[in-house]
């Protein structure tokens, strides 16, 4: 059995509406589309039936995988964690050797964007932040090189 797949309430959320989406808009338009272009003759030279049909199968590409991550999806809500030790859904602050301080938030691997300092618990910051506690130095290996972090702040948002 795998690792499990954990993932935030938000993050759940987001999943389901784009299986939504997938599902009640972007699917029937575009087999309107590919009836169309069906119905227009020929199929072998005919490049809107063509497109048509490899857009139908990475939107039902999509749908499977959208519908498997939610079927094996652990939902963890981080207002459920509380205390100073970070686990799952924690947003943590850490300094590094220059004193430049950074917020990130523990999340699922469906929701990384490390524009908004989401980084998987899986990832190599994830795993060397998860159980530490303020004040806790540790090293993240990088390929550039290892830089030290120091746990400067841990809070679990609410929901």
């Amino acid at each position: 059995m795998s690792d499990p797949n954990y993932i935030t309430p938000e993050g759940a959320k987001r999943l389901q509406e784009e299986l939504g989406q997938l599902r009640s808009r972007e699917r029937p338009k575009v087999v309107t589309e590919v009836a169309d272009a069906a119905a227009q003759g020929d199929r072998s030279e005919n490049a809107e039936y063509i497109y048509g049909k490899k857009r139908l199968r990475e939107i039902d590409r999509r749908m499977r995988f959208l519908t498997k991550r939610l079927e094996s999806a652990v939902v963890v809500a981080p207002s459920a964690q509380s205390g100073a030790r970070i686990f799952f859904g924690a947003c943590v602050v850490v300094e590094d050797e220059d004193g430049k301080q950074t917020r990130y938030q523990i999340v699922g691997e469906d929701e990384i964007d490390l524009a908004t300092g989401r980084v998987s618990w899986r990832s190599p910051l994830g795993r060397v932040l998860l159980k530490r506690t303020v004040g806790d130095a540790v090293t993240l290996r990088r390929p550039s090189g290892d830089i030290e972090l120091t746990v400067v702040e841990v809070s679990y948002p609410a929901a």
